[in-house]
């Protein structure tokens, strides 16, 4: 017999998937900014006139990035989406202002297609060593 689950902390699962949204952010930029580099360090080796074999391998490294691209966009639009309508569904139980304003944030800037160049950070330096998020 499994003991029963307690519904978790409203304010700490908003917390969760608004970190989940922050991370998965900067994993999008860090990939665009990866197939950026990748291809600019192609186009230098073919001006070099590297060893075919080398440069086929590097557009192969170039192919694998640009792969991660879609990939990370879906899993921020499901963690928008997640967030968003969690949101929604818990506003009346949420007490964290910190966080419900963080979320929201969140929302307009991914809804509105903006982004930073780094996602936003989160303040940890009120937690204490072996402390959970």
């Amino acid at each position: 017999m499994s003991p029963a689950r307690t519904p978790a902390d409203p304010n700490k699962q908003l917390m969760i998937k608004a970190k989940t949204c922050q991370r998965i952010r900067k994993e999008v930029d860090y990939y665009l900014q990866e197939v950026k580099e990748n291809e600019e360090q192609l186009q230098q080796m073919k001006d070099d006139q590297k060893d075919p074999y080398d440069i086929k391998k590097f557009e192969e490294v170039l192919g694998e990035s640009r792969m991660m691209v879609p990939d990370s966009h879906r899993r921020l639009e499901a963690a928008v989406e997640d967030l968003s309508s969690f949101l929604e569904a818990s506003a009346p139980d949420l007490t964290d202002e910190e966080w419900k304003t963080t979320a929201q944030q969140i929302l307009e800037k991914e809804k509105s297609g903006t982004s930073d160049e780094a996602a936003p950070s989160t303040n940890v330096d009120g937690l204490a060593e072996g402390e959970a998020f």
